[in-house]
């Protein structure tokens, strides 16, 4: 099923929960009144947070609350990727970077570990609490393969981790985030290889400028 469509079955009616009306309230008091509808898209943000995705009656509830027509919604809705239309898993919302730079560094190999573990793409598991999509660029290219997983990057990855980490996710645990060989940003593996003097960062390198060069004013 392609998550650029709205799922077939619709909960009956929505509510915004009191914290989330609270913080689109707070979105839109940032605009003015004849303005109010560019809060679509973190409101939309905060119904996914508060749901696991966006369903019909949340999309119509947000019209009503911006005074905008249900359809320009949706537009916003189907236009960004990141917004979910069809219920997606509840413990792990696995997206696997599969352009060239992950591709060249093993992205298959994850992603025939998710057929394995939770079944087809863009597919809610049978038990619910899994989906897993192929998705462009994430801009972690140096750490490739990468995923991201819900709301974080998880990077460095192989077959081998990528399955434990679902496994982890499986038995209710929390895997931590980042590199899975141990580097920090996009460091080089093994750690930095340049600017490695602390003394660069911690201000004992410097030298105090007296005058600025070429500040002098200038004269006729």
């Amino acid at each position: 099923m392609s998550v650029r469509r709205l799922a077939k079955v619709q909960p009956a009616s929505f509510a915004f929960s009191k914290a989330t009306k609270a913080k689109a309230d707070w979105w839109i008091a940032k605009y003015p009144e004849n303005r109010r509808q560019s809060a679509v898209i973190p409101i939309l943000w905060l119904v996914q947070k508060q749901e696991g995705w966006c369903p019909e009656p949340a999309l119509r509830a947000i019209g009503e609350l911006l005074a905008m027509p249900y359809i320009r919604v949706l537009e916003v809705a189907t236009f960004y990727t990141m917004f979910m239309l069809e219920p997606v898993g509840t413990s792990a919302l696995i997206q696997v970077c599969g352009t060239t730079p992950c591709a060249l560094r093993g992205a298959g190999d994850l992603m025939d570990v998710c057929k394995k573990k939770i079944g087809p793409k863009d597919t809610l598991s049978a038990d619910g609490r899994f989906t897993w999509q192929e998705v462009e660029c994430l801009g972690a290219c140096a750490n490739a393969p990468m995923a991201q997983i819900n709301d974080y990057y998880f990077e460095d990855l192989t077959a081998e981790t990528m399955g434990q980490i679902i496994d982890d996710f499986a038995a209710g645990k929390k895997p931590k985030p980042g590199s899975r060989v141990g580097r920090a940003s996009s460091e080089p593996e093994g750690g930095a290889l340049t600017l490695t003097d602390p003394k660069l960062y911690d201000g004992t390198a410097g030298k105090t400028i007296k005058k600025l060069p070429n500040s002098d004013p200038v004269t006729a």
